[in-house]
């Protein structure tokens, strides 16, 4: 299957650093305990999962051809610059008064299993996530009010990587062609489509349960914080909902990341819609 990353894409790693010298609300997004939960359960996510990332696509660039070898370089320093912005947040998050050792504690033991797996599983599985992180960040550069009221330096972090998920979401899959390229077309879906399953799973019951975690120190507890939580996935913003589309089109035959080009998105965050400064 011939890979649809767009001829003329370019993956340029902006190297930018946020938050350094300003403190961070608790609930920094505008005020929204929920919110904030889930964001800051997000984030501290990313430094060891992206860092599995690199490692999971870098296991099969051997005989990768030249341009797609040159993206996973790409790909590579753009997500090593991502899991240091989100160290400095998660850190600005603990000074808030959060203990996040609950929550690095359930990162450390998908790990575990992580490298009990095949590198090409582990690899399966990193582009279901870089397909999630894709739709994600496509969601939030689309709508203008996701980041209303909330202080531009943490807006603008989670916009510039929203950008850079954006631009390199087909490399993980062009990867994945390329490891897979001796596979047919009926076992290389079927291990696309199992994984992504049992990713969706994991990783919307891990979210969850570590935004619970977050808003239990909070003081928010109980059938009604469970509640707000999925009101806030499915009903308002409904972030979870407006991304089934998109995350249903993984299934589909013939699908791949750029068969959905927003680069647009990219111009009009960097254009200076959102306050983003390119470096």
């Amino acid at each position: 299957m011939k890979a649809k990353t767009p001829a003329d894409l370019t993956i340029t790693p902006r190297d930018r650093r946020f938050g350094r010298d300003a403190g961070q609300a608790r609930w920094w997004l505008a005020g929204d305990p929920i919110g904030t939960a889930f964001h800051n359960a997000l984030s501290i996510t990313f430094p060891k999962g992206e860092a599995m990332f690199i490692e999971s696509v870098k296991a099969f660039r051997d005989g990768a051809p030249p341009r797609l070898a040159a993206e996973i370089k790409a790909f590579t320093v753009q997500e090593v610059m991502h899991s240091r912005e989100h160290v400095a947040f998660n850190k600005r998050v603990v000074e808030a008064g959060y203990d996040l050792d609950p929550l690095e504690k359930a990162v450390d033991e998908i790990l575990v299993i992580v490298r009990q797996r095949p590198p090409i599983v582990n690899l399966a599985a990193t582009m279901a996530l870089e397909h999630y992180t894709a739709i994600l960040a496509a969601m939030i550069l689309k709508d203008d009010r996701y980041f209303a009221g909330v202080d531009a330096e943490q807006a603008d972090m989670w916009r510039w990587h929203a950008i850079e998920e954006i631009e390199h979401k087909g490399v993980a899959y062009d990867t994945w062609l390329h490891a897979t390229r001796d596979f047919s077309r009926w076992k290389r879906w079927r291990m696309k489509s199992m994984v992504m399953l049992l990713v969706t799973l994991n990783f919307w019951r891990k979210r969850v349960q570590g935004t619970l975690e977050l808003l239990r120190q909070d003081g928010i507890t109980g059938p009604r914080a469970v509640a707000r939580v999925w009101w806030y996935l499915l009903g308002n913003p409904g972030l979870l909902r407006r991304i089934a589309p998109a995350w249903a089109a993984y299934f589909l035959p013939g699908f791949h990341p750029w068969n959905h080009d927003d680069r647009a998105l990219i111009g009009k965050a960097e254009g200076g819609d959102y306050r983003m400064v390119a470096a």
